[in-house]
């Protein structure tokens, strides 16, 4: 076979080596993308991250609340899916419903316990 042969052996590893080569930069590339934040975009949350969330309580703006925070407004009913909601990179503010991270915290709490509801106490 020919040396200049695109086929040749010496062509075909340094062809190989190129490729990868290309997949790590690109690879390397990817990772330092992927912890690249833009300002303002909706970028999902990482990881360790806590998110802050302001509510509209009282018709008073109260924040910034971690979701722990969140969750003991949302328990004790001050907080519902008709609640006001604002977190930095919005650009407004929306009812809780409208928001995913919050609408998923009212939708996992449960009701209030009926009064009737106590050990050994049944309906007749």
């Amino acid at each position: 076979m020919d040396e200049g042969s695109f086929y040749s052996i010496d062509r075909l590893v340094e062809f190989g080596l190129s490729v990868a080569v290309a997949t790590q930069m690109a690879n390397s590339m990817n990772v330092g993308l992927q912890g690249t934040l833009i300002p303002g975009a909706r970028n999902p949350m990482q990881p360790g991250e806590r998110p802050l969330f302001y509510v509209v309580l009282d018709g008073k703006s109260v924040g910034p609340l971690a979701t722990p925070e969140l969750l003991r407004l949302i328990a004790e009913r001050r907080v519902t899916k008709e609640t006001y909601v604002w977190r930095p990179g919005m650009t407004d503010w929306q009812l809780a419903e409208d928001v995913p991270e919050v609408l998923k915290l009212v939708a996992l709490t449960p009701p209030p316990v009926p009064v009737r509801a106590h050990v050994g106490d049944r309906d007749m």
